[in-house]
């Protein structure tokens, strides 16, 4: 795992001081990402640069990497992330006579866009299983290609200049360069307060995502997307024991590539059935014991109140788990002291380039990844499990699913009402964008093929399902990736196998309910391997934290910032509504989320061109 960054600019040489300092800049920024090491590589139009977080291979696999021809660098790559089978296509390419010089995956990424990439990268990168952005400059044709994993999982933008393109595994290595503006506009202002993953636009004007599952590339002619992958109808033919058996195949053969570091390995492990059946499946092949970590906070089991898709604490569950599979198990406990720390909210801020809008998880997060990073340097996540197999209660609550709408949109719009302008709202027009959005996705759905397109109800699912693969799950792995890799510290996401993913996308939804409930396939297939009590357990989510003290501090610094006609968020809201977000617990969590925008107004120094 690593950070990359480049400058593309085909009207300089880019060796020159001024240039090799903003590259340096550009590198400097994602230090945190890679602590292991760095390096840049300039060659006229190309300037590419490397932070290193090494898991595999740690004397070897230095970047930027090159592959030599006839003396000199004929394809340069800086890579974030890991290619799982690298091993067996190393076999593979040795075999036709490519010659390695490291054991690691980085090297069998650049040989395998040698040997199958020459004409057509989508045949190279369509070998790769894992999670992965990169770039690959080809000093021949004068051409480069960013690169991005199936489902997104890592992350990585592009900034079109006038004379090519500036890139980054996050916003802030290119806004490290001064070609690229902070500007935020009414798409960034509208993207930011939609919760709907959309990678052509970003908070920052003019920068955009490479898409997931496509490459992008720029030549001195423009710039061009190309998808290499997208979920299909693969027409499912497997009966439900087929399927549960496939299934727990599939599990078992992506959990054992994910095991594979020279370097500490943990799992997170809430007491849910996802992070247990990881869990689980972990402990099972792992050749040592496992470490698992768990969050808590300080007296929330002990008074611990019930809420939407949350029912249960996760403590108990999380703590039989562990003494039921044997890990070495640690709950890392915060209180509202650790939430509210100037310093751990500066440092979300600086991970996440944007202003997070999750309340207190991101913050939560992040303190736990950081106390990990002590221990292990690679985590297991079970993120992902809940939008591949059904697992939240919109999938179940029928007025959700009817919704001509995205199922999770509906309070962030009914929260937006009640604290911005309302001349702000009128221009935003946040349900015109929403619907315009989820037309695209819809448009975008494979179509049901087989008996089951006969049933309304499954083909209403199918659409459902792709919007939570597509449109949700993109902006929970991009922020599991910045709060980890700020501290150093590499998420593995095994429900988010592209393996696994089609195959579970292609079944029945009869399938993935077939016992009344969420998440049938995903129980059925890993019940031996748990307690009876976390197989029955109710889907809930990360904990919120439920002490009083952490809410108050949010009212007094909201009020206080209502009372400051000079601050950058001023002009956005109307202090009237926004007073009575004071009140409740449920409105509080926004109240927040209007504080993280006045921060990354400022920290940033965006101007507001909305």
């Amino acid at each position: 795992m690593c950070g990359i960054c480049g400058w593309i600019d085909f009207d300089r040489d880019l060796g020159d001081p001024d240039a090799r300092q903003a590259l340096a800049e550009m590198t400097a920024s994602m230090l945190n990402r890679g602590p292991d090491g760095g390096g840049n590589w300039i060659g006229g139009a190309a300037a590419l640069g490397h932070r290193r977080l090494a898991i595999i291979d740690k004397q070897g696999g230095h970047q930027p990497m090159t592959l030599q021809e006839d003396g000199r660098a004929a394809l340069v790559l800086v890579y974030s992330g890991e290619t799982y089978n690298y091993r067996e296509l190393r076999q593979r390419l040795a075999a036709l006579g490519h010659c390695f010089t490291t054991n690691s995956d980085t090297e069998v990424v650049l040989h395998a866009h040698r040997e199958w990439g020459h004409r057509d990268p989508r045949v190279a990168v369509s070998e790769l299983n894992g999670m992965f952005a990169y770039a690959l400059w080809n000093t021949t044709e004068r051409e480069l290609l960013l690169i991005r994993d199936r489902l997104g999982i890592k992350p990585l933008y592009y900034y079109p200049t006038e004379h090519g393109v500036l890139f980054g595994s996050e916003p802030k290595a290119i806004l490290a360069n001064g070609l690229a503006k902070r500007v935020m506009d009414s798409d960034g202002f509208r993207r930011t307060l939609s919760s709907v993953a959309d990678p052509h636009i970003t908070a920052f004007r003019g920068m955009r995502e490479v898409p997931p599952g496509h490459i992008v590339r720029v030549s001195r002619e423009g710039i061009q997307q190309v998808r290499y992958w997208k979920l299909t109808d693969g027409g499912h033919t497997d009966n439900l024991p087929a399927t549960v058996r496939r299934v727990r195949e599939l599990l078992e053969d992506t959990i054992q590539r994910q095991l594979v570091a020279d370097v500490p390995l943990c799992t997170l492990l809430s007491g849910g059935l996802d992070s247990s059946a990881m869990t689980a499946l972990a402990a099972r092949f792992s050749g040592e014991q496992i470490r698992s970590f768990a969050l808590d906070f300080v007296g929330y089991t002990e008074n611990f109140i019930a809420g939407p898709m949350c029912a249960t604490p996760d403590g108990p569950y999380a703590q039989e788990v562990a003494k039921f599979v044997g890990t070495d198990h640690t709950d890392i406990t915060l209180s509202a002291d650790d939430i509210m720390d100037p310093d751990v909210r500066a440092s979300v801020l600086q991970a996440r380039d944007l202003p997070f809008t999750s309340g207190d998880t991101e913050k939560s997060l992040y303190v736990l990844f950081r106390l990990i990073r002590k221990h292990s340097t690679v985590a297991m996540s079970g993120e992902g499990a809940d939008e591949l197999f059904g697992g939240y209660s919109w999938f179940h609550d029928p007025a959700h699913v009817q919704a001509d709408a995205f199922p999770w949109s509906g309070a962030k719009l009914d929260m937006a009402r009640q604290s911005l302008d309302a001349g702000l709202v009128e221009k935003l027009d946040l349900p015109g964008y929403l619907d315009e959005q989820y037309r695209r996705a819809l448009a975008e759905v494979p179509a049901l093929t087989g008996p089951a397109s006969a049933d309304p109800h499954e083909r209403r699912m199918r659409e459902v399902c792709y919007l939570f693969l597509t449109r949700f799950l993109p902006s929970l792995l991009d922020g599991e990736d910045r709060l980890s890799m700020v501290s150093g510290l590499e998420v593995r996401v095994p429900y988010c196998d592209h393996r696994l993913v089609e195959y579970v996308f292609g079944s029945p939804w009869a399938y993935k309910t077939f016992d009344g409930r969420e998440k049938s396939l995903l129980r059925a297939a890993t019940a031996d391997l748990l307690p009876r009590s976390v197989v029955q357990r109710v889907k809930s989510i990360l904990p919120p934290i439920q002490d009083p003290t952490y809410d108050n501090m949010l009212r007094t610094r909201f009020t206080a910032l209502l009372n400051d006609p000079n601050a950058a968020v001023a002009p956005l809201l109307s202090v009237d509504r926004c007073k009575a977000l004071l009140t409740g617990h449920s409105k509080i969590r926004w109240v927040e989320c209007i504080l993280n925008l006045q921060d990354f107004l400022t920290c940033y120094n965006v101007s507001l061109r909305i």
